[in-house]
């Protein structure tokens, strides 16, 4: 990427799918009907397009003319970290800088993570997004996602919030008596005697004239050196604010000690408590904001904290402890009792429970033996463990969590593309209300007519502040995905933490979703004169012999109940009817009951169990031994435990539950009729389930739908929003928009709960953050003094402002303790 001369720019772009020359001739003539393009060549070998764009380039454009030829454009996207923003106009600026660099198509700037997020076409250098930023006049780094970059943002945040207090602590100091000699001297006769028969007013004046001037250019420089460039660029930010209004109220004041001949009569008064107040409040609600925001990123903080920092692993036939970094694919590693597993692997030697709460947020620890998969980050609690590494720095499952959870909270929501609009006019509308209210307090004012409007502008100027704007909807996003990661729920993308809040009706895939994914046996019904443990046994020696899913349901069923298989002999399998074989001596029959009927056996002795199973949905199997009837059999695959509590909780928020299977309509019914299901959609196939996400949205409003397998990702991606299990496959989490951790449906009520919670908490930031600006920029304008003498003065005006950031981090911060619908339904 270059410009050329005169004011033509150049833009290079990667192209995908290209294949002959006639190819390079759609994309050129695609790309040349683009607006503002004055010449388009590509080069087929190279897979490129040059473009040479007449005043500014409109990459969007392209990108999209390409795509709409047939063709692709790779995108990147580049993580960025930004330091200087104090409040939404900054991030306004920052966004505008970053969307004018040719390449990029597109840009999200979060205030609270102090992050942006830019999507640019393949060739952008990052070292050009880095430049665009200071020339916007802030700071930015390259963020590479390793968790360096977090302990480095956390550090900086630390010494920020470190340099404000000490800040706040030099700002009182002398802010302070500069308070107590002017407006003790104001408010109490006494005490303004009492400085008059002492050191004098004018000595008065020039003691807070030294103190301000500590304040104002020791602590108060910061909003003088970022607010004045800001100002001459063109682009006022709150530290343009607070720069023009205590300067303009400190250079009244030196003009009014020192050259007092130059104002006109009887408007002779100082304001240095204003100046010095001001900064010192306005810093006062930076050092809060700080501590708050650093609040709201705890939950990335909590799971960098459950990282391991070294590993003991086996080398050359030696244990030995090395740093986690050094930890590599393939490595044997030991766990000792009590230790947390430093990254994702397979057992191969020992057994022990895991605690794996701060991956699924089940309490129950996990059992592991040899093969069984253990995730870094999680604790193993009595036994000692050997395992073999399979993934190791971002690529472990913790290390994806965070990657999620740090994308959700920079994402932005379509709630806040009006705020920016609003906030990127804001401050230039506060200048030009300020100077209005200046001009007409001079010309109308009464009098010192000087003096009201000076100090009615200053309080214009510093109570129109947007930082609490700019916050009201990324701390939200930062705590509630915060606390949905805390619950087993990750939002992959931030714009379904508000869609999911419009669902109407809740689709779920039965297998592996409502139920447990496997077949289990449920029922053996033994005929009088059987023995259970016996017949089991018999029955499992003869189905060992088969692959198929139920057999294999029954043998685990024996094994999990210390059953041993007995010895076969004559096994055959009777096409259409079920399997024989002779086991110990006895002869076993499998079946159906027309097989039982073939051998002559009447089965009504189970007829009234046998209706019952068949209103279970399940089929039943019968077993005979040595001629005689011996049970009747069941396997099915059983349903979770916790899904009848989950339907209930997503009932309790008034949303409908659709079930699509493929399994029979009679099986369909009966889970519903178990749990409660409102719709059934049944012997669907996959491609089918598209067609029915598609029919229930039209029939009852927005969808969210909810799978695990690979033949679930086409409905998880055409659903409004799509919700995968944690447990499934990673082709139905990529497709997804939230990752259920837990592998049961009770994330999805909490998920739905949190999103409401979270917009909730939104709308309210907002509303207090508009409100309080349209509300009292006409009182600081001085609109009620004709009515009742009201004035708001400069100094209130300061800690309203502080007040207003504060509140709504504070609003933000009750999400933390937000309690999930699904826990009080189970």
């Amino acid at each position: 990427m270059s410009s050329s001369p005169a004011d033509s720019i150049a833009v290079s772009l990667p192209i995908e799918g290209m294949t002959c020359a006639s190819c390079v001739g759609r994309v050129e003539k695609a790309l040349k009907a683009v607006p503002g393009v004055a010449k388009a060549s590509v080069n087929l070998a190279t897979e490129r397009a040059d473009i040479t764009f007449a005043g500014t380039p409109d990459v969007a454009a392209a990108v999209q003319a390409v795509q709409k030829a047939g063709y692709a454009v790779p995108e990147t996207g580049i993580e960025l970290s930004v330091a200087g923003m104090t409040c939404a106009s900054c991030v306004g600026r920052v966004e505008k800088a970053l969307k004018a660099v040719p390449g990029v198509s597109g840009a999200t700037v979060n205030l609270a993570t102090e992050r942006a997020h830019v999507t640019a076409a393949g060739g952008v250098a990052a070292s050009a997004l880095v430049q665009a930023v200071a020339k916007a006049g802030y700071e930015a780094r390259v963020l590479s996602g390793e968790s360096s970059d977090t302990d480095a943002v956390a550090e900086r945040q630390a010494a920020e919030l470190k340099a404000l207090k000490r800040a706040l602590a030099v700002a009182a100091l002398f802010a302070l008596p500069v308070f107590i000699l002017e407006m003790g001297a104001h408010m109490v006769p006494a005490f303004h005697h009492l400085i008059a028969d002492t050191i004098g007013t004018q000595n008065s004046w020039y003691i807070q004239f030294a103190l301000s001037t500590i304040v104002l250019f020791g602590p108060g420089l910061r909003f003088f050196q970022k607010g004045v460039p800001a100002l001459l660029r063109g682009a006022p930010d709150m530290n343009s604010l607070v720069a023009v209004g205590t300067s303009a109220a400190y250079a009244y004041s030196v003009v009014a000690t020192f050259a007092a001949g130059l104002l006109p009569a009887g408007t002779v008064n100082v304001y240095y408590e204003a100046a010095a107040v001001i900064v010192a409040l306005i810093l006062l609600g930076r050092y809060l904001e700080a501590r708050a925001k650093g609040n709201t990123s705890e939950a990335i903080k909590r799971l960098l904290g459950l990282q391991a920092k070294t590993a003991r692993v086996v080398r050359d036939g030696a244990a030995m402890e090395i740093a986690i970094e050094q930890v590599i694919a393939g490595d044997l590693i030991e766990v000792r009792p009590g230790e947390r597993i430093p990254v994702d692997g397979a057992v191969v030697e020992g057994s022990s429970f895991i605690d794996e709460s701060m991956i699924s947020g089940e309490p129950v620890p996990v059992e592991k033996t040899p093969g069984s998969e253990v995730v870094g980050g999680t604790v193993n609690q009595n036994g000692a463990l050997t395992f073999r590494a399979t993934k190791v720095g971002n690529d472990t499952v913790l290390a994806q969590i965070i990657r999620m959870v740090e994308q959700a909270q920079g994402s932005k929501l379509p709630i806040q593309a009006l705020v920016d609009r609003i906030t990127m006019w804001f401050v230039p509308a506060v200048m030009a209300a300020a100077a209005v209210t200046f001009a007409i307090w001079l010309a109308f004012g009464p009098t010192p007519a000087l003096t009201f409007a000076l100090v009615n502008a200053v309080a214009v100027l510093i109570i129109a502040c947007p930082c609490a704007m700019g916050l009201a909807t990324p701390t939200s996003i930062m705590v509630g995905t915060g606390r949905a990661a805390q619950m087993g729920v990750l939002f992959r993308k931030g714009e379904a933490l508000q869609s999911l809040k419009d669902a109407k009706v809740v689709a779920v895939d039965k297998t592996g979703t409502l139920t447990k994914g496997r077949p289990e046996l449920t029922d053996l019904i033994v005929a009088p004169g059987f023995e259970r443990a016996a017949v089991l046994g018999k029955v499992a020696t003869v189905e060992a012999k088969s692959e198929h899913p139920i057999a294999q349901a029954i043998v685990e069923a024996a094994r999990g109940q210390g059953i041993a298989l007995g010895a076969i002999s004559q096994f055959e399998s009777i096409t259409g009817f079920g399997v024989k074989a002779d086991v110990d001596g006895a002869r076993v029959d499998i079946g159906a009951d027309r097989y039982m009927r073939e051998l002559g056996l009447d089965v009504d002795m189970f007829g009234a169990d046998a209706a019952r199973l068949g209103d279970e949905g399940k089929t039943p199997l019968y077993a005979a031994v040595d001629g005689r009837l011996a049970a009747m059999i069941a396997v099915a695959d059983p349903i979770k435990d916790t899904t009848a509590a989950a339907i209930r909780a997503l009932h309790g928020l008034g949303l409908k539950v659709a079930m699509i299977t493929g399994d029979n309509r009679r099986t369909g019914n009966a889970i519903a009729r178990q749990l409660g299901i409102d719709e059934v959609v049944a012997e669907v196939l996959p491609d089918g389930k598209v067609e029915a996400v598609q029919r229930l949205r039209k029939q009852y409003g927005p969808i969210a739908y909810v799978g695990d397998g690979i033949n679930d990702a086409p409905a998880l991606a055409e659903a409004d929003v799509g919700l995968a299990i944690g447990t499934g496959t990673d082709i139905a989490i990529e497709a997804a928009d939230v990752v259920l951790m837990s592998g049961d449906l009770g994330g999805v009520p909490n998920a739905i709960g949190l999103s409401k919670a979270t917009l909730r908490n939104i709308r309210q930031n907002l509303f207090w953050a508009f409100a309080y600006n349209v509300a009292l920029i006409p009182v600081a304008a001085g609109l009620l003094y004709p009515v009742n003498g009201t004035l708001l003065s400069p100094v209130f005006a300061a800690g309203a402002m502080a007040l207003s950031s504060v509140f709504v981090l504070s609003n933000a911060l009750r999400l933390r303790r937000y309690a999930p619908p699904f826990a009080a339904a189970a």
